[in-house]
């Protein structure tokens, strides 16, 4: 045999080694595949069942009603300073219960006015450490006014920058919501834009404590790097975590901001990116972000063919975050036993009976307009504040509320009437 044939068989030894590598790896993809769409057709949008991620004492109220904390620490958590952290512990010294990660704390604040006084205003902030004993810690953004807008800036974070500092007193309800990451082996997606990277870096830092070995990938959307949070802290976790992948977005970096690397980008967090990096796996998505980026983000996932029950969001306004899916078939069935006119509202306590009309929005709405005062913060289902108590008939909500209602109670905020009801504002 010559040394050309020998060659010859050399080469083609290769390309069939090749050639039966290649086509394992099909055949093993295309396995994955079919049992990911076997699994979506035969979930239904469902949940798998799983472990609970903490205690049950952890998925109820830990103390009813505000608790006062202290501000023990206040740290900027970008160079500009327009993003600080506050670490919280409680006034009594008790030990802190735990909490779900992703999951927020409401905030009474009396907040000075020009005029002397105080406006008492609630709010919500996502918790953005891991749970801990010792304190919690939430991570606030500044609100200018809009741009070209006559409208304030925003009350509550520009309250917390300016006025809250170290050793100030805070009125905290207990850890609450329904966005959280489920305690399961399964690989996760974190996607956080802005500051909704806030809940994300909660989850992440439980998942690398509790879970080292679970795969997470995460995805931060910003303008610019002067924007990241805990920039030091993401990258030093890939280092010591070989399972945890960061890629960090930015849709306008600044000249010598380094794109090319690995984990950086130059755009916005979006299908296409996590379709090239991503490998074939059953992932769980978490989203928290702007609503724009939800809409964009979250039907693109399932168009992707991603189950429903793999895609959970908290937006800057849920509501308008639509799903094209069969929980969405099944809400519009229940709400579709609202009358759409001629609904009469009693509010017992003001003494007023209103017809609620379609177009009248939320029964919150509708108390507001006609001189009714409600107590309301979020105005998103989140805090709890506009909790009434319904004497006789029945709502139906527009959304699911992260604040669980007492039994008999309602969220003004986000239901309106079923039928004829009394309520007791």
């Amino acid at each position: 045999m010559t040394s050309l044939y020998l060659l010859l068989w050399i080469a083609g030894a290769i390309a069939l080694q090749i050639g039966l590598y290649l086509s394992l790896e099909f055949f093993r993809h295309w396995q994955e595949l079919r049992n990911l769409r076997k699994l979506a057709a035969g979930m239904g949008g469902a949940v798998l069942s799983q472990a609970p991620l903490a205690s049950p004492a952890a998925t109820t109220l830990a103390w009813t009603g505000l608790r006062t904390f202290l501000v023990e620490r206040k740290e900027a958590e970008d160079a500009a300073g327009q993003i600080c952290s506050f670490y919280l512990v409680p006034e009594d010294g008790k030990p802190l219960p735990s909490f779900l990660p992703g999951q927020f704390l409401t905030f009474r604040l009396d907040v000075p006015t020009p005029t002397g006084s105080t406006n008492t205003v609630t709010r919500c902030y996502s918790l953005s450490g891991a749970p801990h004993r010792n304190a919690y810690r939430i991570t606030i953004k500044r609100a200018p006014a809009p741009a070209g807008s006559a409208l304030a800036p925003g009350v509550s974070s520009n309250y917390f920058h300016d006025q809250v500092q170290v050793g100030s007193r805070l009125q905290v309800r207990a850890p609450s919501g329904h966005f959280h990451i489920e305690h399961s082996e399964a690989p996760v997606v974190l996607i956080g834009g802005g500051v909704g990277i806030t809940p994300m870096l909660s989850m992440l830092d439980w998942c690398v404590a509790e879970q080292p070995g679970r795969e997470v990938w995460l995805f931060y959307g910003v303008r610019d790097s002067t924007e990241l949070v805990q920039r030091a802290h993401l990258e030093s976790l890939t280092a010591l975590h070989p399972h945890f992948h960061l890629h960090l977005c930015l849709s306008a970096p600044q000249a010598g901001e380094g794109v090319h690397k690995d984990h950086l980008h130059h755009g916005r967090v979006d299908v296409a990116l996590l379709r090239r990096l991503l490998p074939l796996k059953p992932f769980h998505f978490y989203l928290c972000g702007p609503t724009p980026m939800l809409e964009s983000l979250v039907p693109a996932l399932e168009d992707w063919g991603v189950p429903d029950g793999r895609i959970h969001f908290e937006a800057f306004g849920p509501a308008s975050v639509k799903r094209r899916t069969a929980a969405t078939a099944l809400q519009a069935a229940a709400t579709a036993e609202v009358p759409e006119a001629g609904v009469m509202v009693t509010f017992a306590k003001s003494r007023k009976q209103l017809s609620w009309q379609t177009g009248s929005g939320s029964l919150l709405d509708l108390a507001e307009a006609n001189g009714i005062t409600v107590s309301s913060g979020c105005r998103a289902g989140s805090c709890g504040s506009c909790q009434t108590r319904i004497q006789s008939g029945a709502v139906a909500y527009s959304q699911s509320p992260d604040f669980d209602p007492e039994p008999g109670s309602c969220l003004l905020c986000v239901c309106t009437p079923k039928t004829a009801v009394t309520l007791e504002a």
